[in-house]
């Protein structure tokens, strides 16, 4: 008796697929003026191509989609950040200066869903709480170039990693934001040079200021 293989990948595919095609429905949307707070589930459906029915088999409401967004977003910018060591191949001033860029970059290419999930973010808990915890694991990050860096001589000892890593992260994601949001993309470059220039002269590479014993 002949036996059948399925792939056990292809209804996670199709699940996948059709979030994307929901996800990149909402994207048309906001782009097209409309606010997070004015859509509804039903209007985000007929977008996609799909029934309400549809809808809340992939997601339990509208607060669910933005958190799917906001982890999708924060997951591909990680990578970006991740990526950058202050010593690696892409390392210094300027490859730090190039992570930036290629994050402004990414942010901007959908700039639509960032401001829809800041504008959430100010009323609903679970979105806000859901962004603090993707910047959480930035800082976390950070910290441990920061140690890496101080243990090997290259970061000054004064240097406190977990604040300095919460000013760089924190700090350098409402620049970022406010630029995606209101700047001219053409500033980008400058914008991420600005960036990389005052975080690694003002903490990866900080003249040692303790007093000489």
């Amino acid at each position: 008796m002949a036996s059948t293989t399925r792939r056990p990948s292809s209804a996670a595919d199709r699940r996948a697929a059709l979030e994307q095609r929901i996800l990149s429905a909402l994207e048309e949307l906001l782009r097209g003026g409309a606010t997070y707070t004015e859509l509804s589930v039903e209007q985000i459906a007929h977008a996609a191509g799909i029934s309400r029915s549809t809808f809340y088999l992939y997601f339990r409401d509208k607060v669910d989609v933005l958190l799917r967004v906001s982890g999708s977003l924060k997951a591909r910018s990680y990578e970006i950040a991740e990526a950058w060591r202050p010593c690696g191949p892409d390392g210094g001033v300027e490859g730090l200066a190039r992570t930036y860029e290629l994050i402004v970059r990414h942010y901007r290419e959908h700039a639509a869903l960032l401001s829809a999930i800041h504008e959430v973010a100010a009323y609903d808990p679970a979105v806000r709480e859901a962004w603090a915890a993707h910047q959480d694991r930035f800082i976390d990050n950070l910290v441990t170039v920061l140690k890496e860096e101080q243990r090997a001589g290259r970061t000054s000892a004064d240097v406190v990693p977990e604040l300095a890593a919460t000013v760089i992260v924190q700090g350098g994601g409402e620049v970022i934001a406010r630029q995606v949001s209101g700047g001219d993309a053409g500033d980008d470059a400058l914008v991420a040079q600005e960036l990389a220039h005052g975080y690694w002269h003002g903490v990866y590479r900080r003249p040692d200021t303790r007093p000489a014993r």
